[in-house]
């Protein structure tokens, strides 16, 4: 995985994405994610694929974009679950604060 996202950076630096301003990468992410939900919507496995792809790599980029590494902020999102409370309705977890 690593090495992925070693290829990916690399190919954002290659193409001067890597300085760009981390608002038009998050533009980007919202794109892709309205492209997985057309994809889930549509029960195109095709297209949720190249989605979920494409949403990986415009986060490896935003990451790079901000300074972060995915280790890092993976980490931190755990860390703030890991011991959370609540009830999976209808397939979504709800915090146990919002039931």
């Amino acid at each position: 995985m690593k090495d992925l996202i070693t290829k990916v950076q690399e190919w954002s630096i290659e193409r001067n994405i890597d300085k760009a301003n981390p608002k038009e990468q998050t533009l980007k992410l919202i794109e892709e994610v309205g492209e997985l939900a057309s994809g889930l919507l549509k029960s195109n496995d095709d297209l949720v694929i190249d989605s979920l792809g494409d949403i990986l790599v415009v986060l490896i980029i935003l990451h790079q974009q901000l300074g972060l590494t995915i280790e890092h902020t993976l980490n931190v999102a755990y860390n703030e679950i890991k011991d959370r409370k609540g009830k999976t309705i209808g397939g979504v977890f709800i915090k146990e604060k919002d039931l």
